[in-house]
């Protein structure tokens, strides 16, 4: 541990604990457990630790999304008891003296206003709660939030990469550098717009593009498809056909769907059949890839030496629509069993996996969706600059 940790007593980590909740139970504990090694390196250590975390995207104080929720989890897995401070304010602060808790819970960020604007007034109120500044939250080091960015100017020298943002940082590096081929990227979810810049950066470095979910369909429309009721904005075509002349003049091969399995209602799931995906009918909509696209897809990974992976390929929150993801999903660890690397982005598709027990099947697993994205645009996250290692090479 570096000289500055072992002089002090509180440590103010910024948790990523915007985990799946419905009716509320938690669907996905993934998120929480990714925070313990942190968490326990400081309390091996005789530190006391206050957590600070969003849940969803509130407009102010809402019950539903309150962190209290949380306490519960957090103590099965620390098997130690939690202390819940239900209001973030400089009067709240003096609560973190109670000698009976060693974890400290702060109220969800979001329901206060300057979380979100990065107010430097709300980042100082933060910041009374530690004596050092520990950001373990990669998912929302993307972001110019309070508790994120403008709180590190008042820990200076005393800012820290806690122990899952400096692996997952690592990863990422190695993942950018690599020159292993055959590289293959595969992108779903539902909208081109929050992953263009990813493509963009991945010509001319992945052998492989392969694009699933509803984001495919502004690719299809473009190249003259019909596609129904599909997911679709107009202004998503100018983004594809520039994305489609750079992809012409890189080295990088561009796979999309031929077919794709169809419904005329998601709610219902009437209709559903197999079809070419450029002959979508009106009043129908590609909800999943189709079994000659899985097919296609999955030879291609068969035959990758380093994967990585980010959004479903299609609604797979609902059974009915998910077999495309779980047989890329299977496909990908049968490929990381046979010597390729895997890495695996984003609470959606990390959510599905789990589920069907492929949790701990990927080389490596990246907690922030957005995040991953964001890095390989601009790998200087405003959450992630100037921060120190907390263990002392």
């Amino acid at each position: 541990m570096v000289k500055s940790l072992q002089l002090c007593k509180n440590v103010l980590i910024r948790v990523d604990y915007n985990v799946p909740i419905q009716n509320d139970i938690i669907l996905d504990l993934n998120r929480i457990e990714a925070s313990l090694p942190t968490i326990k390196y400081f309390l091996k250590h005789n530190k006391k630790i206050i957590l600070m975390s969003h849940l969803g995207r509130p407009k102010g104080f809402d019950k539903k999304y309150s962190l209290e929720k949380l306490i519960k989890p957090l103590e099965k897995l620390l098997g130690l008891k939690v202390l819940f401070i239900p209001t973030i304010t400089l009067e709240s602060v003096s609560l973190i003296a109670n000698k009976s808790y060693s974890i400290v819970l702060l109220e969800n960020l979001r329901f206060y206003p300057g979380e979100k604007t990065n107010e430097t007034e709300f980042a100082r109120v933060l910041s009374n709660y530690g004596d050092v500044y520990v950001n373990d939250a990669f998912g929302v080091s993307h972001r110019n939030h309070a508790s994120v960015s403008a709180i590190t100017q008042f820990f200076e020298n005393k800012k820290y990469k806690g122990i899952l943002l400096e692996s997952e940082l690592g990863e990422l590096n190695k993942l950018k550098q690599n020159k292993i081929s055959p590289y293959t990227i595969i992108v779903g979810g539902s909208k081109i717009g929050s992953k263009i810049h990813m493509l963009q950066s991945f010509l001319d470095v992945a052998d492989n593009i392969i694009i699933g979910g509803g984001m495919v369909f502004p690719f299809i429309k473009y190249l003259g498809g019909d596609i129904g009721s599909s997911i679709f904005q107009q202004q998503e075509l100018v983004i594809v056909e520039e994305f489609l002349k750079q992809a012409k003049q890189s080295k990088t091969k561009i796979i999309l769907p031929i077919d794709c399995l169809i419904t005329n209602n998601i709610k219902e799931k009437t209709g559903q059949k197999h079809i070419d995906i450029m002959k979508i009918p009106q009043n129908y909509m590609g909800v999943d890839i189709g079994l000659k696209t899985i097919d296609l897809f999955c030879n291609v990974i068969r035959s990758s030496k380093l994967i990585m992976w980010n959004g479903p390929m299609g609604i797979s929150e609902i059974n009915d629509f998910s077999n495309g993801t779980k047989q890329i999903a299977e496909t990908i660890v049968e490929a990381t069993n046979q010597g390729s690397y895997s890495l695996l982005g984003g609470g959606d598709t990390i959510s599905e996996i789990s589920k069907w027990g492929l949790k701990n099947k990927f080389s490596s697993i990246s907690t922030g969706g957005g995040a991953m994205l964001e890095f390989f645009k601009n790998e200087n996250l405003p959450g992630t600059k100037d921060l120190d290692s907390i263990i002392e090479v």
